[in-house]
């Protein structure tokens, strides 16, 4: 038995881009940055940014699109993927990909499209954010910090 499955926290380092395929489903991508703090070796704390390439299908994917902005922060989960090619100087070079499972907005920052999502569905920006967006295009209330074991 095998088993792929990463959780991932940070923010948008840039808009998502929405397309379709010839079929007609939507797929979304964007980049999201995890921020880290790392002790060097002299001991002194550096932080250290971990980048991932996040890709969405569906309802979930129009969803990103119509309300997630650059700097917008998410809860990603999803399966991992390490992709391997080689830059114009003939280094090998890896990218981390997520293919999305489930989304759930932290944070509705970013320019106009947060006053769009308050106008388009008359939701509050707290209702909004404690929903959670799964791949069988169903919303599950999200427990409370009061729920969580840690």
């Amino acid at each position: 038995m095998s088993f792929n499955k990463i959780i991932v926290v940070g923010n948008l380092g840039r808009d998502p881009e929405l397309r379709y395929t010839p079929q007609g489903d939507a797929v979304c991508n964007f980049s999201i940055a995890v921020n880290d703090k790392r002790r060097d070796k002299a001991g002194e704390l550096q932080d250290a940014t971990t980048w991932f390439k996040v890709t969405l299908w569906r309802r979930q994917a129009e969803t990103a699109s119509k309300y997630l902005t650059k700097g917008s922060s998410v809860y990603i989960e999803g399966r991992l993927r390490v992709e391997e090619w080689t830059d114009r100087d003939g280094k090998s070079r890896f990218t981390l990909e997520i293919s999305a499972t489930d989304m759930q907005f932290l944070s509705t920052s970013g320019g106009g499209r947060g006053e769009e999502m308050s106008q388009d569905n008359n939701d509050s920006d707290r209702e909004i954010s404690s929903v959670r967006h799964t791949d069988h295009d169903e919303a599950q209330a999200l427990p409370s910090d009061d729920d969580i074991p840690f």
